[in-house]
């Protein structure tokens, strides 16, 4: 019996590789250098995508895929698939939520700390010998008992409320609506209003067109010249030039960013500033959590084709 053939967007971790290769026959189409010729020559028979979730699939790639029948998607973020095309053909959508949600809330706070009390420039001060030749290094912001707010009480802003808790701050978050789950936090609604009740901003929520720059000029300056942006989310859902043009004023104190708009071309911008961190898209860059990705994406292909429930379906 001859493989189902699958086409995959971009390059994965040999372990993910392997179980995919054995299981399916695999169209490399990042590797193609005439994708258009590719697609061509194979797309009739494709009738699955293996994707990453930067990646996507947006409607020109589906529409060139007639027997297309599921998209697997190797994130929780699923924003760069057309999903009213998918929707249109009846194909299925899958993601990775869950497995991945504790280590980017990991990350969020690490970044927080780290810019708060500036531990790239604190590094930086003692391998260049000016901690022996200049001096203590500038004192720096604490963490602990500050306002946070979480824009996104979801899987992952939720944990990151839990760490934050720990560090006895005073926690606010926004969302459609308040959940019952964290009832012991604050609910603000107006993303301007929970920035001006923060003094450290974690962007988390989910991406969609109605979530494209929901972070604006308005609620980035509502945070102020004291004030942290950290978003672990999309980069869709914050307006980068709004974001740069404060950062460069000192109408906004700092940001932590782990995606960019055209990652991972970034705006040339950041790289001059000394009060943003930046991080290379690599929220759930674990060993641990990169394998359960993997693992999440091929049993979602191989519970479509075998005719049983899609472990983690998003239509």
């Amino acid at each position: 019996m001859s493989k189902v053939e699958i086409l995959q967007i971009g390059p994965y971790p040999a372990w993910d590789e392997g179980p995919l290769n054995q299981t399916f026959a695999m169209h490399r189409y990042f590797e193609a250098s005439d994708k258009a010729q590719f697609l061509a020559e194979c797309g009739a028979g494709i009738r699955g995508i293996a994707t990453r979730g930067e990646m996507g699939a947006d409607r020109a790639l589906i529409d060139a895929l007639p027997a297309l029948e599921i998209i697997s998607v190797y994130g929780v973020g699923y924003d760069a698939v057309d999903l009213e095309a998918a929707r249109e053909r009846g194909i299925r959508v899958t993601n990775t939520p869950d497995v991945l949600t504790k280590d980017v809330a990991d990350l969020g706070v690490a970044m927080m700390l780290a810019q708060a009390r500036d531990v790239v420039g604190a590094e930086a001060w003692v391998k260049s010998g000016n901690w022996a030749g200049r001096g203590l290094y500038d004192l720096k912001s604490r963490v602990h008992e500050k306002r946070a707010g979480i824009l996104g009480m979801g899987r992952i802003g939720y944990e990151v409320a839990k760490r934050l808790a720990a560090f006895d701050m005073k926690i606010a978050y926004g969302d459609l609506e308040p959940r019952e789950f964290a009832s012991d936090w604050e609910f603000i609604a107006d993303p301007i209003a929970l920035a001006q009740a923060s003094d450290f901003l974690f962007v988390t929520l989910a991406a969609s067109e109605a979530t494209r720059h929901i972070v604006g000029k308005e609620v980035v300056e509502a945070l102020g010249p004291q004030g942290m942006l950290i978003n672990i989310s999309r980069a869709s859902n914050v307006d980068e030039n709004a974001l740069l043009d404060a950062l460069e004023a000192g109408r906004l104190g700092s940001a932590a960013l782990d995606v960019f708009e055209g990652e991972p071309e970034i705006n040339p911008r950041f790289l001059s500033l000394d009060n943003v961190l930046l991080q290379p898209h690599h929220a759930s860059g674990t060993v641990e959590t990169r394998k359960a990705m993997g693992a999440l994406v091929y049993d979602n292909l191989v519970a479509h084709f075998e005719g049983r429930s899609l472990p983690s379906p998003v239509i």
